[in-house]
């Protein structure tokens, strides 16, 4: 089945990113910046989505990664290998922090440079000037949780998301385990 390319629909997308950890917020807004989550996507063709980011001062890291995390880029002139700690790169660019995360999960190709790149905004406050291509109404994307817990069911149905026991008992565990065996 062919799919012309000036029929793909992109729509806008709002992430607030204060208070969440940036590899798991990396990991939701990649697959929507290729297009992963439409039924028409293809890995060859541009069909991604356009993200804008807010908070992006207001991002986590787990722990020590403030103090441990290095940064490194090289400018081109012989000696040129800079390095710069994390705490630092939130002081000076915090928008820089987000945006490698995020494009260190996409391939390094034509179409991640010249298309998808351009498609991800990110902002450092609450601010941005994107307000007239958001939808009417629009409320951030839902938080990526730490682990399955309640209802959260990572696009699954509710079928998936509800166990017989509590993650974590193992006495619950050991008991469905001897009922069954009667």
């Amino acid at each position: 089945m062919s799919f012309p390319g000036r029929a793909v629909q992109r729509t806008w997308h709002l992430v607030d990113a204060a208070s969440q950890t940036v590899g798991r917020l990396a990991t939701t807004v990649a697959p929507i910046l290729k297009g992963k989550h439409k039924p028409t996507y293809r890995p060859n063709g541009d069909c991604g989505d356009f993200v804008v980011i807010v908070n992006a001062d207001k991002v986590h890291f787990s722990g020590k990664k403030w103090d441990d995390k290095i940064y490194r880029w090289h400018t081109g002139y012989p000696g040129g290998l800079k390095e710069r700690p994390a705490k630092d790169m939130r002081e000076r660019k915090p928008e820089m922090i987000l945006k490698k995360a995020i494009l260190g999960m996409l391939y390094r190709n034509n179409l991640r440079h010249g298309y998808i790149e351009p498609r991800l905004k990110i902002y450092a406050g609450p601010n941005h000037p994107h307000e007239a291509q958001l939808p009417e109404g629009v409320k951030a994307l839902p938080v990526h949780p730490r682990k399955r817990q309640g209802s959260f069911h990572f696009g699954l149905g509710s079928k998936y998301s509800e166990t017989p026991y509590t993650a974590g008992s193992a006495k619950a565990r050991l008991e469905d385990d001897a009922t069954f065996k009667v």
